[in-house]
């Protein structure tokens, strides 16, 4: 149980410091957002008149006072649930904003990550098993030269060939004249839209698990324990499975976690590229326009997701090894 608390109470602790950072950070950016929206209705080149300017904070709710007080009165919303209201796309809540994106971005990297994952490990581990040989070869050098490339790169060039030069997919949006819901239509254009952002991430999400597995799995080759199960005359499949690829998996779901806590970051670039409906892009629009409301729910459900996957990967590594409770009893 002292293994259980402390890991519950690092959590308490790293999320009280995320939650006080997601406060400071966005207040240190210089620019004033009440500024920037009399700037876009009125004009780039028209004079800010400081009248309009304290008219607009007031609008928008923006906060006023000293630090400490915008601090304690931003911890009380926050309790409350209450994360104010979009300045770009006032008047609507923040939380309105995050709802009608948040199931487009769950979807596309959700499951192109654990595709990912599974196909990492099973390469990794096939790989590491095979070492030295051609298709050891093939993974390792065509994972290291694909891990170079930038997602959104690659994204551009999908887009340009697929979309722009072939047509085959839609080069923008997450779906066109369909009535969002679940009915086949939609379902038909949320695939279609989906689809070249979803290959963008696939083609170069899986290689740190393919190289993270393949590593780990090689150094656990050379453990006693598979020496021991060799010389049982155990067949090598078993060999590889239930002793070193096993015994290789435990880092990487720890990996696996921190990474589906982080989707709710959303794959920011990706998602600009292709123009899709999702967090990401939410996150670009609210840097752009000094959005704070919605900059701050954003960079808290992030950070709170990874904190809490983090938390549930500890929790499920303390499960399945006996060993690490016992070092921090």
């Amino acid at each position: 149980m002292t293994y259980f608390a402390r890991k519950f109470g690092f959590f308490l602790a790293t999320l009280w410091a995320v939650v006080t950072l997601n406060f400071l950070i966005p207040r240190l950016q210089p620019g004033d957002p009440a500024e920037i929206m009399v700037k876009r209705l009125a004009g780039k080149d028209a004079a800010l008149d400081p009248a309009q300017v304290k008219a607009m904070r007031a609008m928008l709710g923006a906060p006023d006072g000293s630090l400490w007080n915008q601090y304690v009165s931003y911890l009380g919303e926050l309790v409350h649930g209450n994360f104010g209201l979009s300045y770009t796309y006032y008047p609507y809540k923040v939380t309105d904003v995050i709802a009608q994106a948040f199931w487009w971005t769950v979807v596309l990297v959700v499951v192109t990550q654990v595709v990912s994952f599974v196909v990492g490990i099973v390469l990794g581990a096939y790989a590491a098993w095979r070492r030295n040989s051609r298709l050891d070869s093939i993974v390792t050098l065509g994972s290291t030269f694909l891990g170079t490339l930038q997602p959104f790169w690659i994204g551009l060039l999908l887009l340009y060939v697929f979309g722009y030069s072939l047509g085959w997919f839609p080069t923008s949006g997450g779906y066109e004249e369909s009535t969002p819901g679940f009915n086949w239509p939609f379902i038909q254009e949320a695939v279609s839209h989906s689809f070249l952002p979803a290959l963008a991430l696939l083609i170069v999400t899986p290689i740190g698990w393919i190289l993270g597995m393949r590593n780990t799995m090689i150094m656990n080759l050379g453990e006693d324990y598979i020496r021991l199960a060799k010389a049982k005359g155990l067949r090598d499949r078993d060999v590889a499975l239930r002793y070193a690829a096993r015994n290789a998996l435990l880092p990487s779901v720890t990996g696996f976690a921190l990474a589906l806590g982080g989707v709710l970051g959303g794959a920011i670039l990706v998602e600009t590229v292709f123009d899709y409906p999702g967090l990401g892009r939410l996150m670009g629009e609210a840097v752009q326009n000094k959005d704070y409301p919605l900059l701050q729910t954003l960079m808290l459900l992030t950070t709170a997701g990874v904190l809490v996957a983090n938390l549930a990967a500890d929790l499920l590594y303390g499960v399945l090894d006996p060993r690490a409770r016992r070092a921090q009893a």
